[in-house]
């Protein structure tokens, strides 16, 4: 079995849901609290690891219960997590999550996540030589992130980059050109290239000022409207799956990248991936949670 490497964040979810999201200075009435394992780096290798793939996981907890029970949690869903730290004067990562009908506000605390280092992709070095594909997102430092990324084109191993969430910093071309396939939504295609993409049109405009940049491969998802993919100047629509009720956003472009990484590993072609990756998502955002959402390889029809 071709081995996967995801290198990225861990968060401890607090989610609540809402019937209106509140303005400044106001309070409002919740329900349905749930204290579930997220972070986009530990939801990709969750999902992954659900979809058949062996996968290994980089990253970092707190010396504290919530870094137990996030590394116990990838362990029981069958995540090799040999290569997570433990970092003694960090919380583990914290991220609360409001939801308002399906869709969700986030703030982070990246807590134990900025402890990565340079140092520990030095670690994992023999790891990445190893990988079919090594996934990456922006939860943790943007310098290792650069860095792991060169340590996969030193290796020849493909990197996917989730640039998520949307960079208030350019990423720059250097690491852009290290990516093979580039997997944002709609917003952070718009932090990236300053192309809003409204329609499939615009995303496909958008998309090919990414490929101008360096990346080989782009999937944009555009949520209800699909996604467009491809490479170069050859891009294409494929529509979204319905979904007759949407109960949770979180954690859909997590399931969706891997499902990419999944099937790309298995030898089949992109288009045949961001099939499988429409399908992945849409089963995804009818759940609650980020984690507890994320569906296996037989509920895949």
């Amino acid at each position: 079995m071709n081995k996967i490497v995801v290198i990225g964040s861990i968060n401890n979810d607090l989610v609540i849901g809402v019937d209106k999201a509140p303005i400044i200075g106001e309070t409002v009435r919740g329900s349905g609290f749930i204290q579930v394992p997220g972070g986009k780096g530990a939801n990709q290798a969750v999902a992954c690891a659900r979809l058949g793939a062996d996968v290994s996981f980089v990253g970092a907890v707190g010396d504290d219960n919530f870094g137990i029970a996030m590394k116990h949690g990838l362990a029981d869903n069958h995540v090799d997590v040999s290569f997570v730290k433990t970092v003694p004067d960090k919380p583990t990562g914290t991220a609360m999550i409001i939801l308002v009908d399906g869709d969700n506000y986030i703030a982070v605390d990246q807590g134990a996540n900025l402890s990565i280092d340079r140092e520990q992709i030095d670690s994992v070095d023999e790891l990445i030589k190893n990988a079919a594909i090594v996934i990456l997102q922006l939860e943790i430092p943007l310098d290792c992130v650069k860095y792991a990324a060169e340590r996969c084109k030193a290796h020849g191993i493909p990197v996917i980059l989730n640039p998520a969430p949307a960079p208030v910093e350019p990423i720059g071309d250097d690491l852009l050109m290290m990516v093979d396939l580039l997997t944002p939504n709609e917003f952070e295609a718009f932090s990236l290239t300053g192309i809003d993409p409204v329609s499939p049109g615009e995303a496909i405009r958008a998309a090919k000022s990414l490929s101008e940049m360096g990346v080989k491969q782009v999937v944009i998802t555009l949520g209800g409207n699909g996604c467009v993919y491809g490479s170069g100047t050859d891009f294409r629509h494929m529509p979204a799956v319905k979904v007759e009720n949407i109960v949770d956003t979180t954690a859909a472009g997590d399931s969706f990248t891997a499902a990419l990484a999944v099937c790309l590993t298995e030898g089949k072609s992109l288009e045949q991936a961001v099939a499988f990756a429409t399908k992945v998502g849409a089963l995804t955002v009818s759940k609650k949670g980020a984690q507890p959402s994320l569906p296996y390889r037989h509920e895949i029809v």
